[in-house]
Formats: C-alpha cells, sequence, structure tokens
C-alpha cells in the first residue's frame, strides 16, 4: 500500500509538473515590433508595447527611450534590408509615411506582417488611429486612457479672439526653405489652435520667395526647433531676403517647436496645441 501510494504521489507530481510545463512554453512569444513612424511608434508605448519594439525609425523620438533601438532610417531612405535584419513579426506604417513602393513590396514579398493605419490629421483622426491600433494590438483600455487624457487636453484649448496669420517655414539651413500650403500636418494645426494658414493656394510644400513670403504677409512664423537652429536662429532667419519685412518680421514673433510634436497628431496632439496657442498669442 505504501508503495502504490508512494507512485500515485509522484505520478500526480509529474501530471502537475508537466501540465505548469506545457502552460509555460507553448505560450506564445512576443510580437516583435519595427516602427516606420514616430507617432506610431509613441501609441505603441502608449499602449504598453514598447519591450517589443526592435527597431524604429528616426522620427521616433518620443518618449527618450526609443533612442536606444536600432534605426532603419528616415521616409524614402528606409530600406527593406535594415528592416529584415531586425527579424521582426510585424512592421507598422501609416498611409501618411513616404516609404517607397518598392520596400513595402519588398517587405510584403518577405513574409513579413506589413500593416497600415490611415492617419488623418484632426482630433478625431487620431482618436481614430489611436483605437485601431489598441484594436489590432489588443490594448483596448490603454488606448481608451490615452484618447481620454487626449480629449481632456484639447478641452482646455483657448480659441483666439482674432485669429492670426501663420506661416511654416520647413528649414535646413538657408539653402532649403519650403513654406507649408493647405491640407499638410501644419495647416491642420494651425487650424485646430483657431489660427490661420497664411498661404492658401496651394497644397503640399512649395519653396520659399520672398515675393510670396511679402504677399502672405505673415503674423507669426513658425519653424521646428532643428530648422531655426539651422538658420542660426530669429537673427539668422530675420537676413532671409523677405522676412524682415513682414508683420512677423518688423515684431520678432518667431516661434519654433519640436518637429514631432508639431506635426505628429498622436497622443500628445493637446499639449502640442496648447503649446503652439501659447508661443502664438
Amino acid at each position: 500500500m505504501r508503495t502504490t501510494g508512494f507512485y500515485g504521489v509522484c505520478r500526480s507530481l509529474i501530471l502537475v509538473f508537466c501540465l505548469v510545463s506545457f502552460s509555460v512554453f507553448s505560450k506564445p512569444a512576443p510580437l516583435r515590433i519595427v516602427s516606420a513612424n514616430g507617432t506610431l511608434s509613441e501609441i505603441l508605448v502608449g499602449l504598453g508595447l514598447e519591450s517589443q519594439i526592435v527597431g524604429v525609425d528616426v522620427t521616433s523620438t518620443y518618449p527618450a527611450s526609443l533612442e536606444r533601438l536600432p534605426k532603419i532610417g528616415h521616409n524614402r531612405n528606409i530600406s527593406s534590408e535594415g528592416i529584415l535584419a531586425l527579424n521582426p513579426d510585424v512592421i507598422v506604417t501609416s498611409d501618411q509615411s513616404m516609404m517607397s513602393a518598392n520596400v513595402l513590396k519588398q517587405l510584403n514579398s518577405s513574409g513579413k506582417k506589413v500593416v497600415t493605419f490611415k492617419q488623418e490629421y484632426s482630433e478625431e483622426g487620431t482618436v481614430n488611429l489611436i483605437r485601431e491600433m489598441g484594436v489590432y494590438f489588443n490594448a483596448k483600455p490603454q488606448a481608451e486612457k490615452m484618447i481620454k487624457s487626449l480629449k481632456a487636453d484639447l478641452a482646455k484649448l483657448p480659441k483666439p479672439a482674432t485669429p492670426k496669420k501663420l506661416l511654416f517655414i520647413y528649414a535646413r539651413g538657408t539653402g532649403t526653405l519650403m513654406v507649408s500650403g493647405k491640407n499638410t500636418s501644419l495647416d491642420k494645426m494651425f487650424t485646430l489652435i483657431g489660427q490661420k494658414n497664411a498661404v492658401t493656394d496651394f497644397t503640399d510644400f512649395k519653396p520659399l520667395t520672398s515675393e510670396s513670403l511679402l504677399a502672405a504677409n505673415p503674423d507669426v512664423l513658425v519653424l521646428f526647433s532643428s530648422g531655426l537652429e539651422s538658420v542660426d536662429g530669429i537673427d539668422g532667419l530675420l537676413k532671409v531676403p523677405g522676412v524682415a519685412f513682414t508683420n512677423a518680421g518688423k515684431n520678432r514673433k518667431i516661434v519654433s517647436m519640436d518637429g514631432q510634436l508639431l506635426t505628429g497628431f498622436g497622443p500628445r496632439l493637446g499639449k502640442a496645441a496648447a503649446e503652439l496657442a501659447q508661443k502664438v498669442k
């Protein structure tokens, strides 16, 4: 009886060990995620998936902890080889990203999962993007938490009594100066804070000319912080032909912000709008 009891206990222990081992070793490995868009990277972190991100594009600057991850490049400079070398399970990008069609084709042909999320530059578009990613990655509660915070920030946004004319200048030194027209993320951000884009006769971006600058005569010039630095600050920008003769130039009303924050239209949209509104008032 003792022997039978002993073997019975052993069999029970072995069965328990096997069940525990099966539950441990059968658990699927975490997804290895590569993000080709800074806004998507920020949302992934908000969804609690930062530990699963194995590579990001160079616009993925927030939170700062993403800086330690391998970089896959920027926009059209992204290569499929650099992404595939990271052995991802899923690659996320947005329909606003400028990854080349050839790279997307190569990634799809590799057998890796490529997911393109729709990104619209508006409050509703941002909410939809966060919610869609929350559904895809099975993290709905975390997505709704981000959305609640975003809406609370936007609800506090003051509206100006008299809209000003804002002009965004993309600068990479004085040799590369572009202005933002309609339907860009900058144009949508100006509208969101109750201001006006100083140029509305074209879409996307066009080279800056002194003639068009004087015709637009903006009240405020807006640049990325890196862009303003590339032209040697406000004093350097005022030396660009035409700038000093605009209302913005005469009043030295030139503001700058972090590029990803200003144009990302992600979880920090409300904070970005509040910062811009405060700087241009």
